[in-house]
């Protein structure tokens, strides 16, 4: 039993500073594509299924409350949420359209998608890419393995090098929580400019 929990926590560790060492700049460069579409008065559309549904919810969660410092509530929606919605458009027309046409509804140019996905080629995820890149809307692929079918379709890649989805997973939200951290920093704290 201990020789599981080390090796997971080792394994974890490994990933996560294989990850950060390799791409520190695009974690930047996506927080201020955010942070600018927040100034902007755009709004961040996050999805995923499931583990990935559930980041995309944690931190739609963290922007519209708060993260670590007292601030205005930021615009951030998680298309995984409203089951009436999902169950409607998954059993009219499909699974695969459940985060297109809410985009379609809600979704306008200078928008960003936060589109979360271990393996980078779940199906709607893709549709839901391909849909908000033809409104205009900036896409960021958070992937895992090699970056499947999204890797080439989003505006920025993050992607894990990683086989286990767990250890994605686990790098995925440690991406999140720099990234409102860095949002914070950016609109709230000293300009934001270090």
């Amino acid at each position: 039993m201990k020789d599981i929990i080390t090796r997971s926590y080792k394994d974890s560790i490994n990933v996560k500073e294989a990850f950060f060492k390799q791409n520190l700049p695009l974690i930047m460069q996506t927080a201020e594509v955010i942070a600018d579409a927040f100034k902007a008065g755009n709004k961040l559309l996050l999805c995923g299924n499931g583990g990935s549904a559930a980041d995309a919810q944690h931190l739609a969660a963290e922007f519209v409350n708060r993260f670590m410092i007292e601030r205005p509530p930021l615009p951030a929606v998680a298309l995984s949420t409203d089951t009436s919605i999902l169950t409607s458009i998954g059993n009219d027309y499909s699974f695969d359209q459940i985060f297109l046409k809410q985009i379609k509804a809600i979704g306008k140019e200078g928008d960003v998608l936060l589109a979360i996905s271990t393996s980078g080629e779940s199906k709607n995820v893709i549709m839901a890419v391909k849909t908000a890149r033809d409104m205009g809307i900036k896409t960021i692929g958070l992937t895992g393995k090699s970056g499947g079918k999204m890797a080439k379709m989003v505006d920025i890649l993050l992607n894990v090098d990683a086989n286990i989805t767990a250890r994605v997973q686990e790098v995925h939200i440690t991406i999140g929580h720099i990234i409102c951290e860095l949002i914070d920093h950016i609109l709230f704290q000293q300009g934001g400019k270090d």
